[in-house]
């Protein structure tokens, strides 16, 4: 196994399964991860909005990161999650398959995304952490959902 040294950043991520791959997001940007609620549609919205739910009080728009990454479909169950974070100052859910952990990774157990094809965008991609013979990839969320993502 490998040892971070003494006095290296150490990073937190909040773990999630998604079409049976490990993701993870910055836990700095994570404010709370719920069971599947009743979601309200909106017309007119991107396919991978689901719609909006009600959290005490605040309506939060829901997006299922499976439509939004082209995965299959798949029916939400008892480990399905909606993770609650800040998008560039917008509060949204993400809806994924499960949540894992929280982790804290050195810094130097990241690397940065590999270049892909013209065909995939991984401009979203942070990086990839490599821990215990797990590849996790790191998500940045603000470019996920953010400007950069307009087609």
């Amino acid at each position: 196994m490998e040892t971070a040294t003494v006095g290296e950043d150490i990073l937190q991520f909040v773990t999630f399964n998604l079409n049976n791959e490990e993701y993870a997001v910055d836990i700095l940007s994570v404010q709370e991860i719920n069971r599947i609620t009743e979601i309200t549609k909106v017309p007119n919205s991107e396919d991978y909005v689901e719609g909006v739910v009600n959290l005490r009080g605040k309506v939060i728009p829901i997006i299922n990161l499976r439509k939004k990454f082209s995965f299959e479909e798949k029916t939400a169950d008892d480990s399905s999650r909606i993770i609650i974070m800040e998008i560039q100052n917008i509060t949204n859910g993400l809806i994924v398959d499960s949540v894992s952990e929280v982790l804290r990774i050195p810094a130097s157990f990241i690397e940065p995304a590999p270049p892909m094809s013209a065909e995939q965008n991984s401009q979203f991609i942070r990086g990839i952490a490599k821990l215990e013979g797990r590849l996790i990839i790191l998500l940045d969320i603000d470019r996920l959902l953010g400007n950069e993502d307009a087609s």
